[in-house]
This record gives C-alpha cells, sequence and structure tokens, in this order.
C-alpha cells in the first residue's frame, strides 16, 4: 500500500531538493530533508540541510487520481490524493487562508470551487427537521402536520387550497329512451 502527497516548493527549493535527489548524499551541504508539523496538524516546518521554511497542509477542491506505468502503455492507479502540503518562500509570505486550498493544481482548476462546484443552498434548520419530521410521520402511516403552517410559509393563502384537492362538479345524470336520443331537462335546454 502507497501513501502519496503533494509537496508544492518555490522554485529555489525545488532545485535544491533535485540537486539532492540526483547527487550522492555524503557529497552535498544540503544532506537532509525533514518535514514536521505542530499539534493542529496544519501548519508546519521543512526543513531541507539547515535551512527551514513555513508549510501548510492544505485539503485541495477535489481529489486528484494518482497513476503509475511499467511499460508506458498501461497505466495503474495508485492513490486518491486529497491534500498539498504547501511550502513558502519565507515567514513573512501570507499563508493561505482556512484549510481549504481554493485552487486545482492545474490552470483550468483555478477557483475550482466557486466556478464549477454546486453552491449548497442556504436552508433553515428548522425547516428541516420539521420536513424531516413529517417525512417518518407519513412513512409510519401518520399524517403531515402543520399543513396551513407550510402553506403559508410557501406562498401565501393561495398555496393553501392547492394541497386540498378541488371537487368534481356534479354532473346532471342523462336518460336514454328508446329513440336513441338522451331526454333533456329544461335547464338543459337554456344553456344551449
Amino acid at each position: 500500500m502507497e501513501e502519496q502527497f503533494i509537496l508544492r516548493v518555490p522554485p529555489s527549493v525545488a532545485e535544491r531538493i533535485e540537486r539532492l535527489l540526483n547527487e550522492n548524499t555524503s557529497s552535498s551541504a544540503d544532506g537532509s530533508l525533514d518535514i514536521s508539523f505542530s499539534e493542529d496538524g496544519r501548519a508546519g516546518t521543512f526543513m531541507i540541510g539547515n535551512e527551514s521554511f513555513p508549510a501548510s497542509l492544505l485539503d485541495l477542491p477535489c481529489i486528484v487520481e494518482s497513476y503509475k506505468t511499467y511499460d508506458d502503455n498501461v497505466l495503474i492507479k495508485t492513490a486518491d490524493v486529497g491534500q498539498m502540503i504547501m511550502v513558502r518562500e519565507e515567514e513573512g509570505d501570507t499563508a493561505i487562508e482556512g484549510v481549504e486550498y481554493k485552487h486545482g493544481l492545474t490552470p483550468p482548476m483555478r477557483d475550482a470551487r466557486r466556478r464549477r462546484f454546486r453552491r449548497e443552498p442556504d436552508l433553515n434548520p428548522e425547516v428541516v427537521q420539521r420536513v424531516e419530521k413529517d417525512l417518518l410521520n407519513i412513512m409510519s402511516g401518520g399524517t403531515v402536520e402543520n399543513v396551513e403552517i407550510a402553506a403559508r410559509e410557501a406562498g401565501g393563502q393561495g398555496r393553501k387550497n392547492a394541497l386540498v384537492p378541488a371537487a368534481k362538479p356534479d354532473e346532471m345524470p342523462v336518460k336514454i329512451t328508446g329513440g336513441g336520443e338522451p331526454e333533456r331537462s329544461d335547464s338543459d335546454d337554456s344553456e344551449s
């Protein structure tokens, strides 16, 4: 089982890490890499050699899949990555607000949370609880309580009438006599 994470570093630190990975560790002045986090688990320190940089653990706006290949032909999924460690150049650099990085990893995902995902609706918790209680009552064979109150909140008094089925108008009975034509009353003649 592999564990993967994304480490985003400034260009100068990236060059030092690449040099460290490509060279023999005994000949390099930047002999070690280390990262440690404080108790909150979000703020930390990234160390390369004797130099330290501030780091933050941030949630990505969406899950990123990681793949591996052995033959440049078949891709094998190895992990789902949902967080990123962002290293800043100096303490004075502005830290990311909150725990979520609002941009994705690539330019098309810039400001992804606002542009690509549906917003959560603003729901009153009391209304949600009342509707949930009513649904549970209906499922258990009971009736809906507070129908008039819900109808007034939804759109006024006219809405209340829509909840009650309208009665059908009375139909006049029609008698058929031996001649095949229906027998009509005097009131039927006045309508035509």
